[in-house]
């Protein structure tokens, strides 16, 4: 089954429109219109860029109740560099450009393209506050992972300034894996097993 995230568009330009650059900004419209593997899910986007030192993932994401923006340049950790403004504008002139991205439920998988597209959709951030909502820190899991509280929260912060940790897969599929463990254990106590 095919299951997109896809709200109206309209809603994310509407969020969006602020991002518009002016004629003034060349630096931003150089880049502009010149992204790859544009891809839109919920209300954020995302997609490629070749820069001076490489090619850089940028993103912005509006759906809480800050934006969120974040390029891998050097200079775009925290987002609002001129990648971003050019994603944003890149997105206001061609919003149909942006391929609603395919997704799915940890409930959904059932092969490995399965788990390879939850994986692309959820967050590290994510899966560490579902644990958190079932009794687990952060310090506690990097403990049981063997790796340092430091380590685990640097490849977090990493992962939301599109700068990906070779490993950050399997700390995902180590959070599934302990809140599927979880769900387990509570199911057989409410069946009183």
């Amino acid at each position: 089954m095919v299951k997109t995230t896809d709200p109206d568009p309209k809603t994310l330009m509407k969020r969006l429109a602020h991002w518009r650059i002016t004629r003034s900004d060349a630096k931003v419209a150089r880049y502009v219109g010149k992204f790859f593997d544009r891809q839109r899910s919920g209300l954020k986007i995302l997609a490629k860029v070749q820069g001076n030192y490489g090619t850089y993932t940028v993103s912005i994401d509006v759906s809480g109740k800050a934006e969120r923006s974040a390029c891998s340049c050097y200079i775009g950790r925290d987002g609002y560099c001129h990648h971003c403004r050019a994603l944003g504008q890149t997105f206001l002139d061609a919003p149909e450009s942006f391929v609603p991205k395919e997704t799915r439920s940890r409930r959904e998988i059932r092969s490995l393209d399965d788990l390879k597209l939850f994986l692309e959709s959820v967050t590290l951030e994510h899966l560490i506050q579902e644990l958190k909502q079932r009794g687990i820190t952060q310090k506690r899991l990097a403990e049981v992972l063997g790796m340092s509280d430091r380590l685990l929260g640097s490849a977090k912060r990493s992962e939301q300034r599109n700068r990906f940790y070779g490993f950050l897969g399997a700390l995902k599929v180590a959070c599934i894996h302990i809140l599927e463990g979880l769900e387990k254990a509570g199911r057989v106590r409410a069946k009183g097993i």
